[in-house]
């Protein structure tokens, strides 16, 4: 006999508005506890920094190629790429928070940028891919 059937129709409602309840409270307890995604960062502000110190490995228009150190850099106008689900943006704060050893990418800290910076460059870096 399942909790729904039988002689008390309101026992079964009450159980299926309790279950709805809970079911209702799991969810939003779930949503809650996800991180929240950061703000986007600005694209502009990105530049300056960009130019200044990303262009070296980078180049100016995002294109990439060899750097000094023999390691290639990502083409970052290529929209195929770009789209490539690997290249999160969190994928991208890792790169420049922490480096990547095998390709030459140091952290940014060490090349002056402050951490803060890291949303507005990785909004910069999304305008090479975008169509104009």
């Amino acid at each position: 006999m399942t909790p729904w059937s039988g002689t008390s129709s309101a026992r079964g409602r009450r159980f299926l508005a309790g279950l709805l309840l809970s079911i209702t409270v799991s969810v939003a307890i779930a949503a809650s506890a996800e991180t929240p995604k950061p703000a986007p960062g600005d694209p502009t502000a990105g530049k300056k920094i960009f130019q200044v110190k990303c262009v070296p490995c980078h180049k100016a228009d995002g294109s990439g190629g060899i750097k000094l150190t023999g390691n290639p850099t990502p083409n970052w106008r290529d929209p195929k790429r770009m789209a490539d689900p690997k290249y999160t943006d969190d994928y991208f704060r890792d790169c420049m928070t922490n480096g990547k050893v095998k390709s030459g990418m140091q952290p940014i800290t060490k090349i002056g940028v402050d951490l803060k910076e890291v949303p507005n460059l990785i909004a910069y870096i999304r305008t090479f891919s975008q169509k104009k």
